[in-house]
């Protein structure tokens, strides 16, 4: 069994696709981050696992989630549909086959689904991240995997949308293998709370260049 924790703030319009898409296999755990829509009820009516996190912060969720999970192995993913769970094991295999410790989804983007202004500030968090770790990365995609225990040992503190580059920092000062694979970037359900604004993606690069201080 593989963990899948899944980071929520009103996803309730796309939360029946992406539960139902989950591979056998794979258990997912919906970390409610403070949803106004029934995201959480809905998820547990659809038989995922529910856990609340009122700290608000993707960061925050995704922690709750990780705390939450028992499996050895651990994936995240967004839930707004943009991603595909049925590509999940292609992230998870090199994990598996202990051929990588961290692994994430590279995005292959259809037409309109990643803005410009997310794609310029993501290309330039992946230089920055080659020039202090030397990992190199097209994406700190939010589709990702390593193993749960591996995870907790990082100690990440990071509570924001820093999260997923600190994740790779310390792996990286640990000396974890950090793959990328590629994966498909739908556009998603409803509007980015990140992507979707100027406003949004300066927030979320605030809070990575925090992490990489």
């Amino acid at each position: 069994m593989i963990d899948v924790v899944l980071p929520v703030l009103d996803e309730a319009e796309a939360l029946p696709w992406v539960l139902d898409r989950m591979p056998a296999g794979y258990r997912p755990i919906v970390a409610d981050n403070g949803s106004s829509d029934g995201s959480a009820e809905l998820a547990v009516r659809l038989g995922a696992e529910v856990v609340r996190e009122p700290r608000r912060g993707f960061g925050a969720a995704c922690f709750a989630g990780l705390s939450t999970a028992t499996a050895d192995i651990v994936c995240f993913m967004d839930c707004d549909g943009s991603l595909d769970p049925d590509e999940l094991p292609r992230v998870a295999d090199p994990v598996l086959a202990r051929r990588a410790d961290l692994v994430l989804g590279a995005r292959r983007a259809e037409r309109g689904a990643w803005p410009l202004h997310a794609r310029v500030a993501n290309r330039a968090l992946t230089l920055e991240l080659r020039r202090r770790s030397g990992v190199r990365l097209r994406d700190l995609g939010p589709m990702r995997c390593a193993r749960r225990a591996d995870l907790l040992a990082l100690e990440l503190r990071d509570r924001r949308f820093g999260w997923p580059l600190e994740m790779v920092l310390r792996a990286a000062s640990e000396g974890w293998r950090v793959e990328e694979v590629p994966v498909a970037y739908r556009a998603r359900s409803g509007r980015s709370k990140v992507t979707g604004s100027v406003r949004g993606t300066a927030r979320a690069v605030r809070d990575m260049a925090t992490a990489l201080r």
